[in-house]
């Protein structure tokens, strides 16, 4: 059985949290100075580890074992949400550095080692790892602007010192597959008083752009009769959604409203323009579909009512994708040897790389707890004990998993 050097993931979580610390969390968004220090230290923790190590032209940090016969990669982002958490990714990239420290004298168990770029989505979704499976194309990142400032993506990959570098391509024959661990970020482990998550699928994610058109005036002069007043058109139709869509939600649906904003948004001005983005998510694609199809039926209503027009746009949608059985086999049989009882199948209600990688290998997911179930917030946090824990069971779930392969 390997053995992991517990104090050492711990010591490797922090240090890497001081690149951003912000509170108890990290700001550490995508492509800035900060993120790109922290790629530069990890690419040299990496190199230490005896990985051949390159950070490719979309800022992925990729360190490849040279000598193993057989290989699974592993890994997760390395970049925050804003004023996010210390574990959000990180625990996944310092877990796969203990791996390659603890296989490394092992032929029979070669690991290799991604911290992928910008999951988080600040310029794109999924960048690294889409540009890995080369489902990222030169056309899109010239298009791609940053959801903040609007910065050009090209430009934040030349600020960056990533411009003019190859991007690194996946060779599947030299992968068993890929496994990723993350904080579950969810509360049902740290409620349920369970330590060890085997996701079986990651929920698919649909996500929409809703406008609405009305007439921009004078907030003193324009009488209540005749405004077509965008923001309150908004107000009405978020309020639809939250109540129509229970009606056909499921146990595990999820909706959100998590961006909206007012044209001009200024005090006296009769906002003339709105605009929300509407989130869904479900392991069920039909019951996504069935969602979609309400949300374009709440839109229409609201723009045959008037007074403000009302448009849709769907931004991006990504599928429900389930993890390969044999890999949840092997976590699950690790997770009992270590935590016996104290473990879970559940769906990952997050996205994650490894629904990228899972287009081009089998891949598997293991969850450790999120104290209250808080994330995207630097208030985030997990005992020290289940980090402890679930590097343990991962080992032993990679060990599993590159021995039983043919």
């Amino acid at each position: 059985m390997p053995n992991i050097d517990g104090h050492r993931v711990v010591a490797d979580l922090k240090r890497l949290a001081e690149f951003g610390r912000y509170k108890t969390g990290v700001h550490r968004p995508t492509y800035s100075p900060t993120d790109v220090e922290s790629r530069h230290w990890l690419a040299g923790r990496f190199r230490e580890a005896g990985l051949d190590t390159v950070i490719d032209g979309i800022g992925n940090v990729i360190g490849r074992n040279p000598r193993a016969r057989r290989r699974l990669l592993v890994g997760s982002h390395s970049e925050t949400q804003p004023y996010g958490g210390w574990l959000d990714g990180s625990l996944g990239v310092i877990y796969g550095l203990e791996l390659a420290r603890t296989f490394d004298d092992d032929p029979a168990c070669g690991i290799d080692v991604a911290a992928w770029a910008d999951e988080e989505g600040h310029y794109g979704n999924y960048l690294g790892s889409r540009s890995f499976i080369d489902a990222l194309a030169e056309d899109e990142i010239d298009q791609t602007r940053g959801r903040d400032d609007g910065t050009p993506l090209r430009d934040a990959l030349e600020r960056a010192g990533f411009a003019g570098r190859p991007r690194e391509r996946v060779d599947p024959s030299r992968y068993v597959g890929y496994l990723e661990a993350h904080i579950e970020q969810g509360d049902t482990l740290d409620m349920t008083g369970l330590r060890i998550g085997v996701v079986d699928t990651i929920v698919g994610i649909w996500n929409y752009r809703v406008a609405l058109i009305g007439e921009q005036n004078h907030a003193g002069t324009t009488r209540m009769v005749r405004r077509r007043d965008a923001g309150v058109a908004m107000v009405r139709l978020a309020t639809r959604i939250h109540d129509r869509f229970p009606e056909i939600a499921g146990p595990r649906t999820v909706w959100t409203i998590g961006r909206m904003l007012l044209e001009p948004n200024a005090p006296s001005v009769v906002p003339g323009r709105a605009e929300m983005q509407v989130q869904f998510r479900d392991v069920d694609i039909d019951r996504l579909a069935a969602i979609e199809k309400t949300l374009h039926e709440l839109v229409s209503e609201a723009d045959r009512a008037g007074p403000c027009a009302c448009e849709i746009e769907t931004i991006a949608r990504t599928e429900p994708r389930p993890m390969d059985p044999g890999f949840q086999e092997q976590i699950e049989a690790a997770a009992e040897r270590h935590a016996p009882g104290m473990h879970m199948r559940m769906p990952s209600a997050a996205g994650h790389d490894a629904a990228v990688l899972s287009y081009r290998m089998p891949s598997g997911m293991i969850f450790i707890p999120s104290l209250r179930g808080i994330s995207h917030h630097w208030s985030e946090d997990t005992r020290e004990e289940d980090i402890v824990l679930g590097a343990q069971v991962f080992a032993d779930a990679v060990e599993r998993i590159l021995r039983s392969a043919r």
